[in-house]
């Protein structure tokens, strides 16, 4: 039974609580910049993210499809091949990844080695 809710419903109407949503799990952001380069297929992620586990990849890409930033191609071939890419709006993401790449880079260059430290040992 489908339910009759839009998009807004479920993510409101706020920007940044729409991002966090949608961004929601360790892994999501990561996902998108390796999808980046184009379509990969599932064993090729796991392998360039080596600490993600097989179910957490496997929910991630599930949750980024559902909200739409990801698009899932089942090749009807054997053995079954399966690549995800991103889709038009994840492609818009981009943008987004250099801002945080940028952001990203800064940060390093401006934080001490015991700072660094610290922030280590919070894993």
């Amino acid at each position: 039974m489908k339910s009759n809710f839009s998009m807004k419903d479920v993510v409101g109407d706020c920007p940044f609580a729409t991002t966090q949503k949608i961004l929601q799990g360790k892994w999501a952001i990561l996902i998108l910049h390796k999808l980046e380069q184009g379509p990969l297929r599932f064993n090729q992620l796991q392998r360039n993210m080596p600490k993600i586990t097989h179910s957490t990849l496997s929910i991630q890409l599930k949750r980024l499809e559902n909200y739409g930033l990801v698009k899932r191609i089942e090749y009807p071939q054997i053995p079954p091949k399966v690549e995800y890419e991103l889709t038009p709006i994840g492609v818009e993401f981009k943008k987004v990844l250099k801002s945080i790449s940028d952001w990203g880079y800064l940060y390093i260059q401006s934080t001490d080695t015991c700072t660094l430290e610290l922030l280590k040992n919070e894993k």
